[in-house]
């Protein structure tokens, strides 16, 4: 699997990289999941918690 590059897949670089835009997308995906679980513990979302509902 490796192609012979020494970069790991899970390593972080800085800029427009293929790790980056892993690391951007595992940081979406967590974000994601706290606001749900906050909105489900909550009963609000995150509109009405900034009061713009």
């Amino acid at each position: 699997m490796n192609s012979g590059n020494s970069e790991s897949r899970n390593s972080f670089l800085f800029g427009f990289t293929p790790q980056a835009e892993i690391w951007n997308g595992r940081l979406a995906m967590l974000g994601f999941v706290i606001l749900l679980i906050l909105e489900s513990a909550t009963g609000k979302g995150l509109l009405a918690r900034l009061g713009l509902m």
